[in-house]
């Protein structure tokens, strides 16, 4: 495995950040790890990295264990942290000849240029780093984090800051570094984790609440379907409750309900009828698919 991490724990204080949890990341995987501010995502990227000492457990990366070999584990990661350090008085190849040269890389020249065209930087690498947009900075930051080749990757919201357009190259990018590398890949952008990532890791308040494959957790148990309804017209609970098959039902508005149900199609179904008998009007009728968001907001609320 190139990441291993065995009944991890760090605490800040009274305050346990992270409480025992594990995990395993193999070569070319693209793994999610998401969870709400403050659950102990960057806390466990650091520790991983070497960056900060855990309290408890076992880490290792590509058979080595961080603790005893963090010099040596340390050229085997690339790193982009969530406040990315830079330099911003130094020129985008400046900066990252000096990255270059902390690895002691033969030839940096051809590995830099390879670099900033890998992360989409050639317009703007003639300038300073402190005349760039944030979305820019984002790049110089992966650009170093990518420069001396690492076998894994720790991005903790590499995306942030960037344009539509940006986040769609720099999703390339990583889809493409994901087939002969280890990426460990954190963002809020949902939207991007499932757009990249294969399987998802979610921690919450320090512990793992999901590891598995983002098909199984979209597959979700029975009362996870959702139909959303609008009527026009004000319509009693009481009524929807003489539905079948309703697990449970929320208000949304004025004349809207959110219905919790394992058999959407017959839901929907029965809305219709029950709108024509009763000469109501729908303006809307979906159903919320079990996307990430849904996952997410299941498992990380009132935890």
């Amino acid at each position: 495995m190139s990441i291993k991490v065995i009944n991890l724990s760090k605490n800040y204080g009274a305050q346990k950040a992270v409480d025992n949890i594990s995990f395993s990341i193999g070569k070319g995987e693209i793994v999610g790890f998401l969870g709400p501010n403050g659950a102990g995502k960057s806390t466990t990227m650091k520790i991983i990295t070497g960056y900060l000492e855990c309290d408890g457990g076992v880490v290792e990366v590509c058979n080595e264990k961080v603790n005893t070999s963090s010099l040596s584990t340390k050229k085997k990661i690339g790193y982009l942290p969530e406040a990315n350090p830079l330099y911003f008085d130094m020129y985008v190849r400046e900066y990252l000849e000096f990255i270059a040269g902390v690895h002691h890389i033969d030839h940096p020249k051809n590995k830099i240029e390879t670099t900033i065209a890998t992360v989409g930087l050639s317009l703007e690498a003639n300038k300073k780093i402190g005349q760039l947009s944030k979305g820019y900075k984002q790049r110089v930051g992966l650009a170093a984090a990518l420069i001396h080749n690492p076998e894994v990757l720790i991005l903790d919201e590499p995306t942030s800051g960037l344009d539509p357009n940006q986040i769609v190259e720099i999703r390339e990018v990583i889809k493409k570094l994901g087939k002969d590398k280890t990426v460990l890949f954190s963002s809020h952008i949902l939207q991007e984790v499932q757009a990249i990532c294969d399987r998802v890791i979610i921690i919450n308040k320090g512990t793992i609440v999901a590891d598995d494959t983002l098909s199984n957790l979209q597959k979700g148990k029975d009362d996870e379907h959702i139909v959303l309804i609008h009527f026009k017209e004000n319509v009693s609970m009481a009524t929807l409750q003489k539905l079948e098959n309703i697990s449970k039902i929320e208000a949304v508005g004025i004349s809207g309900y959110k219905i919790h149900t394992a058999h959407p199609e017959s839901i929907r179904k029965q809305l219709v009828e029950l709108s024509l008998k009763n000469n109501l009007n729908i303006v809307s009728l979906q159903s919320e698919s079990n996307s990430l968001e849904v996952i997410f907001r299941n498992l990380t609320s009132a935890k």
